[in-house]
């Protein structure tokens, strides 16, 4: 099968973690029989130093042309770098808004589970680590705060900032169906996390998500107000199965979730339009503090690379080689340096480039 990648490896440690995603893919066509077509481009703050903004018209038709994006990280440090006195529409998380929004990437799905080899990691006490958990936060990506109307205006000499929160019936119907789709395949229980109490987008969306369960009799469907969704995370996650929620609210949350597995480091995504075309990266962000060191996770990037493989290309098997060669190596005792501990020895700490090297190995 010949897959073509559109590859954005972006700012800060996102070269580095998508060259070890590219070269694992490679191990899996090597093994499987497949050809990797990789074509690179320019987005977010290296796209600005080049062509003064964060996402081209050429960046946009490149993904379009291919059939699934992988992509690194995007951004720098927001208080020493030149690109954040600029304007907010050529900042380089624009461009990410700017994709999403091109390629129709409206459903997010990010995982969370923590490893039993990295339990010792969570930040979790004991006795909630050691139960495990695995959950799915499924996250709308194109509605809400982030892409309604907003304004900065003076009111009576004072500054007045005005963000507009908007969703329709179509665009919560569309999340929710996905939600149950991934519920059906997982433990059937869908938690739909709102604001219920106040705000009227929330109502409209218990309204929906309540009608669209009709359709999945087996999958239970609870709600949660997300004040209490983020307490419940860190005192019980393992009572979560697939976690709905709208763009903001998922943001904050997914973030949460991700850093209760002891690294966000470990933490894929994939971001889906409604085909099976999808853009697929880490959870975490640009890192730059320690950018071109060598020592970054590539682990969530790896792992992004096989859902990839699972959403897009409907390749399981291929998926879960390199799942459980992720498996195999943290069972091995191998680190990177942000999820050793004090039994960790100095010979199993890897850096990225090693922890790629030992992965694509690991691939059959």
């Amino acid at each position: 099968m010949k897959l073509n990648i559109t590859c954005i490896p972006g700012d800060g440690i996102g070269p580095e973690i998508v060259a070890e995603a590219k070269k694992v893919l490679e191990s899996v066509a090597k093994v499987y029989g497949h050809e990797m077509i990789f074509t690179d481009v320019l987005m977010g703050g290296c796209s600005i130093d080049k062509y003064g903004v964060p996402l081209t018209q050429e960046t946009i038709d490149t993904a379009k042309s291919s059939d699934a994006v992988l992509m690194g990280s995007i951004g720098g440090n927001t208080s020493t770098s030149p690109w954040y006195k600029l304007p907010p529409e050529k900042r380089p998380e624009a461009g990410l808004l700017g994709i999403r929004k091109a390629l129709g990437l409206f459903a997010n799905l990010r995982p969370a589970y923590l490893y039993p080899e990295l339990k010792d990691a969570c930040p979790l006490k004991t006795s909630i680590s050691e139960k495990g958990f695995d959950l799915m936060i499924m996250r709308e990506l194109t509605g809400g705060l982030y892409f309604g109307d907003r304004k900065t205006e003076e009111i009576d000499g004072q500054e007045v900032a005005t963000d507009t929160l908007v969703y329709s019936e179509k665009e919560i119907k569309r999340i929710a169906i996905r939600a149950f789709d991934v519920a059906m395949k997982r433990r059937k229980k869908v938690t739909c996390v709102d604001k219920a109490n106040v705000l009227d987008s929330s109502r409209l969306w218990r309204k929906v998500v309540t009608k669209v369960a009709e359709d999945y009799p087996e999958v239970e469907l609870s709600f949660m107000l997300v004040d209490n969704c983020a307490m419940q995370l860190v005192k019980d996650p393992a009572q979560f199965d697939v976690v709905l929620t709208e763009n903001m609210f998922g943001d904050i949350l997914s973030d949460e979730a991700s850093m209760i597995t002891g690294s966000i480091g470990m933490l894929p995504s994939a971001s889906l339009n409604e085909t099976s075309f999808g853009l697929y990266e880490p959870s975490g962000g640009s890192a730059p503090d320690i950018a071109g060191k060598d020592i970054a996770n590539p682990i969530a990037t790896i792992l992004s690379a096989a859902m990839m493989l699972r959403y897009t290309f409907s390749l399981d098997k291929e998926a879960d080689s390199i799942e459980n060669a992720v498996k195999e190596i943290l069972q091995k005792g191998y680190r990177t340096g942000d999820l050793k501990n004090a039994e960790t020895s100095s010979d199993m700490i890897c850096s990225c480039s090693k922890m790629g090297d030992i992965i694509a190995s690991q691939i059959k």
